[in-house]
């Protein structure tokens, strides 16, 4: 079996369940070196860390808020220490949905905190690495279609942010280092859905009508290929499921 990503270290923020969780698990199936990165669910993280280590791979879990540039800067060192390199960055975190959240939240985390990530991992990052930023289509196609009153917050947001990742492009292209973007649709299973199904079912019924939800399986599989996948231009963006955005839009 050809493990696609061996020799690689990958670090995968908010990886202590669903998405990241599954990526990490894959990721480390395939032979990177992974570094699971968790705020407060460190049970969850060692788990993951467990799964991946009981199946032969190497893996490291690392605690930190993503919106503390403090945290951030110590993991950074503990994960380059660790594993000699930063090979892959994938943005996965974000929030924006907490019951009581702060409004300002979702920008703090979808935009800001993305970008202050991407700013100081690349530092750390030598020619060939990549970066990953993981969104939904409600987000990726933000302004161009409506999306469910509740999820506005985020969809706004996580677009802002991958607009400010995308003009960091031609800073990381001077450093080697390649953007790619994973785009989703609802993906069945994922916190975001099972809190909208909660608020506004409506909505998760309507994208369910179109087709099958991709599932957490299918959209982490998506991500570990952009891992590794070599891609024409840096920018690129991989699309999971929702094929009526896609019929609709030009790629982007």
């Amino acid at each position: 079996m050809e493990h696609r990503a061996s020799g690689k270290s990958v670090l995968i923020t908010g990886a202590s369940r669903g998405i990241g969780a599954e990526t990490a698990v894959q990721l480390g199936a395939e032979g990177a070196a992974v570094a699971v990165n968790f705020r407060e669910k460190k049970r969850r993280a060692d788990a993951v860390v467990h799964s991946i280590e009981e199946s032969g791979g190497r893996a490291l879990g690392v605690g930190a808020d993503v919106t503390d540039p403090e945290a951030v800067d110590a993991m950074l060192n503990a994960v380059a220490a660790e594993f000699g390199a930063i090979d892959v960055l994938v943005l996965n975190a974000s929030g924006g949905l907490e019951l009581g959240a702060d409004p300002g939240y979702a920008m703090s985390i979808n935009r800001d905190a993305q970008v202050a990530m991407a700013r100081a991992a690349a530092d750390r990052m030598k020619p060939g690495s990549r970066i990953v930023f993981l969104t939904s289509h409600q987000a990726h196609f933000y302004g161009r279609k409506p999306v469910p009153v509740e999820y506005e917050p985020i969809a706004a947001s996580k677009r802002a942010g991958e607009d400010a990742l995308r003009d960091m492009i031609p800073e990381l292209n001077s450093r080697g280092i390649d953007f790619v973007v994973v785009s989703g649709d609802m993906i069945e299973g994922t916190i975001v859905v099972t809190l909208l199904e909660r608020r506004n079912p409506d909505a998760v019924a309507a994208r369910a009508a179109h087709g099958a939800l991709p599932t957490v399986a299918e959209f982490a599989a998506a991500v570990a290929a952009a891992v590794v996948t070599p891609i024409e231009r840096s920018g690129h963006t991989v699309y999971v499921g929702g094929a009526d955005y896609l019929d609709e839009f030009v790629s982007g």
